[in-house]
């Protein structure tokens, strides 16, 4: 591999820590739910609202964040991403109100566009025969970002439990959630100081007519006997993109013409399916999740690690085989395996039961104020046959704000589940997730969609995933406590199963063809 090489991983590696600091701002919220419902005397609407945040500022910036890239080019616009990272984490970390929580969040989410702006300046700067593996070192930093949020969150519990002099000074024990927070400021901060290093954009720069910068940017990226020829290409290959632009009004009209309805719906279903079937949910609550089986709240924290090493594993293996198998047996794979995966969860909470006995109470009654453990006596011996009357009675005996303060306790004072079978359940979903849909969904939405529609057919198929996502997150809370665990994840499954009927009919094979060849495929008329 010779230097410029080097150097054009070095700079992807740069770019695609906004992959890092974004898996990491997504799921480190998972572990400070609890504390910051204490804290600011949350109902299970705003929680929802905290882990939500993010996805509403991303369908803002959706809308706006291609203009400002095309504007200021995608380096400038990167920095400006990355301050919004710093920004977001210090905000979250030392927020006085659920207000400020849920505004610093939001600023978190505008920065979310640097997925696919990283994508698009690597494929910019990338040599051609490894512009696939530096554009997937973007999904990988992902995934590596949400699995150092789980380990920072379980180190994090871990030393509430130690005697070190400066987790009493710092008052770590009642600022956990805010520490939790405040560990994204540090890689936001060097993504954005190392950002300074990276190059512009020589294909934004021809775009603008710089072809002097273009030109010193190309010598970072290639000797220089080729610097010329390739200069001319981007120049010619500009001037025939501009010849007649098709302005976005334009697009969106031919969108809905008869030859891409397929093409078109097939990316409306994906987008549609792959946020449906719950990732997202089980991701950013997982220690929520994990908590209903009763196996206690250390122990949830631990469990989160492995979704967090599971998610790196797997969706390094989706790379390594989305063009070994192709397309259409891994999305068919994952989501058979996705399906059976979440009825394993479906079957334990539905024969879970809750039974309250006097030892338990007894065992419990360390943590809980003896009027409260009291107040639990009318409970003891009966039994419940699902999470929600179980909870509704404790509500109805104790007071919201008792019963949130120890859920935890509570519950596993009376559950009696099969908890491996959920945990099996759950790893087994997110391993199945991140093999297929998850990673192939932008391989698919890249290949299916013809270049005359590109850029309106792709952010709406972003958008309408967005979307979905908004609203699994902020209403999950408000799911759980209302229709219970098993509903929420035969609501999943079902998702699952309309996804496979409707992706196994209509998604075709697109491994080795060219766009054109998909499109042709997609209309076969336009042959």
């Amino acid at each position: 591999m010779d230097k410029y090489t080097l150097r054009a991983f070095a700079y992807a590696a740069i770019v695609t820590i906004g992959g890092f600091v974004f898996g990491l701002d997504a799921a480190v919220i998972s572990g400070t739910l609890r504390y910051i419902t204490l804290e600011f005397g949350l109902s299970d609407l705003q929680v929802g609202t905290v882990v939500s945040a993010p996805a509403l500022g991303v369908l803002i910036a959706l809308v706006i964040t291609g203009a400002i890239c095309d504007s200021i080019g995608r380096k400038k616009t990167l920095l400006l991403i990355a301050i919004l990272y710093v920004l977001s984490a210090v905000g979250s970390a030392w927020a006085t109100s659920y207000e400020m929580l849920v505004g610093a969040r939001f600023i978190g989410g505008l920065a979310f566009t640097s997925l696919s702006l990283a994508s698009m300046y690597i494929g910019e700067i990338a040599p051609p025969a490894q512009r696939g593996k530096l554009v997937s070192m973007n999904q990988l930093m992902i995934v590596l970002g949400l699995t150092a949020a789980y380990f920072s969150n379980y180190w994090l519990v871990g030393l509430l439990q130690s005697d070190a002099t400066w987790v009493i000074d710092y008052n770590l024990q009642q600022d956990i959630w805010r520490w939790m927070l405040g560990v994204e400021i540090i890689p936001a901060v060097v993504w954005a100081l190392l950002l300074l290093l990276v190059p512009l954009s020589p294909r934004w720069l021809v775009s603008k007519g710089r072809y002097d910068e273009a030109r010193a940017s190309l010598a970072k990226l290639m000797p220089a006997d080729k610097i010329d020829d390739e200069l001319a290409a981007i120049i010619a290959s500009s001037q025939q993109q501009h010849q007649k632009p098709m302005k976005l009004t334009e697009q969106f009209q031919v969108m809905f013409e008869k030859r891409f309805r397929l093409a078109i719906m097939i990316g409306v279903i994906f987008a549609a399916v792959q946020p449906l079937t719950g990732v997202n949910p089980i991701l950013f609550y997982a220690p929520m999740v994990f908590e209903q089986t009763g196996i206690g709240t250390n122990a949830a924290f631990a469990q989160t690690l492995i979704i967090g090493v599971v998610s790196f594993v797997f969706t390094a293996l989706a790379i390594v085989l989305v063009d070994r198998l192709g397309r259409r047996p891994l999305v068919n794979f994952g989501l058979i395996a996705s399906i059976a995966c979440l009825v394993l969860c479906v079957t334990a909470f539905k024969q879970a039961s809750y039974t309250l006995s006097q030892d338990a109470i007894g065992q419990i009654e360390v943590s809980i104020d003896s009027d409260v453990a009291a107040q639990l006596q009318p409970l003891v011996g009966e039994t419940f046959d699902s999470d929600t009357g179980y909870k509704n009675a404790l509500i109805a005996a104790i007071g919201q704000d008792t019963y949130k303060a120890h859920e935890s306790s509570l519950i596993q004072a009376a559950v009696s589940i099969n908890a491996m079978l959920v945990l099996i359940g759950i790893v087994g979903f997110i391993a199945a997730f991140h093999v297929s849909i998850g990673p192939l969904m932008w391989v698919v939405f890249s290949e299916i969609v013809p270049t005359q529609i590109r850029g309106v057919a792709i952010p709406t198929f972003a958008l309408i995933s967005s979307t979905i996502s908004y609203f699994m997150q902020k209403f999950f809370p408000w799911q759980l406590a209302n229709f219970g665990a098993a509903d929420i994840f035969t609501s999943y499954a079902v998702a699952g199963v309309i996804g496979l009927v409707l992706l196994y009919r209509y998604l075709p094979e697109t491994k080795n063809k060219s766009i054109e060849e998909v499109e042709r495929l997609l209309n076969p008329q336009a042959s």
